[in-house]
């Protein structure tokens, strides 16, 4: 092997070990602050929440193994200290989450980098319902033949806008967030678990109302309920990516 083969593929294993970009947009026109949480053993990047102006964009470099998820946090009031609460997605009354989910119900941007076979599963997931629009688009490589094969996972519609009375959370008078069935009624078969714990035993037509259709309706491309696999999930690999809340 001669040298000019060995120092492309010196640099070809260092590229691999490079991580991944991830930009994220606030397209909002108001301010957001974003929250991280890393899988069981992963740790958030950037503490696990930071403040983002309308407009504005940040940029972090995440390793190639990274796993957790992101979502957009609404009507926060933080102190110096970064103690605080927000109206929707609050994870423990700080800025820095830290380890913390966002309550429910929020919008959640889902990701694991060389996943199985070494690709990258990501989601657009309503199982804990919605707050804002988020999109999660590949930034290194377009979408081939396959909908689900490095094209965006998004949720682009105001779900809150069309959300049926008995899912919506409201405050001050306006609807913030729209519920899960899971979450707005908290019984087995909306939540999947039980007697309902599998897919063929907790499917949204056989439910008393098949909310998971509305959301379904809205959002084609995101996760409705707990065993929404084969409509939501995306697969790509050797990409960053831009998670955009707007």
């Amino acid at each position: 092997m001669n040298m000019l083969i060995c120092l492309l593929l010196v640099l070809a294993l260092a590229a691999l070990g490079e991580g991944r970009t991830f930009v994220f947009e606030n397209q909002r026109g108001e301010t957001i602050w974003v929250g991280a949480l890393g899988n069981a053993g992963v740790a958030p990047p950037n503490g696990g929440g930071w403040e983002m102006a309308a407009g504005s964009s940040l940029t972090l470099e995440l390793d190639d193994a990274w796993a957790g998820r992101f979502w957009g946090r609404t009507g926060c009031s933080f102190d110096a200290s970064g103690s605080g609460t927000c109206q929707t997605g609050d994870c423990g009354g700080v800025l820095q989450c830290n380890g913390a989910g966002g309550v429910p119900p929020v919008t959640l941007a889902e990701v694991t980098l060389g996943g199985y076979g070494g690709n990258d599963y990501y989601d657009i997931s309503l199982v804990d319902g919605f707050n804002i629009p988020v999109t999660m688009t590949p930034t290194d490589v377009s979408g081939g033949g396959d909908h689900y094969s490095c094209n965006p996972a998004t949720c682009p519609a105001n779900v809150n806008a069309q959300c049926p009375a008995e899912l919506q959370q409201v405050v001050n008078g306006a609807v913030v967030a729209c519920k899960s069935a899971c979450l707005a009624f908290n019984t087995d078969q909306y939540c999947c678990r039980g007697a309902y714990g599998t897919p063929d035993t907790c499917q949204s037509t056989t439910w008393p109302t098949n909310y998971p259709a509305f959301f379904k309706g809205l959002c084609p491309d995101a996760y409705s309920y707990a065993y929404d696999d084969v409509a939501s999930t995306f697969t790509c690999s050797n990409t960053g990516y831009r998670i955009t809340f707007s």
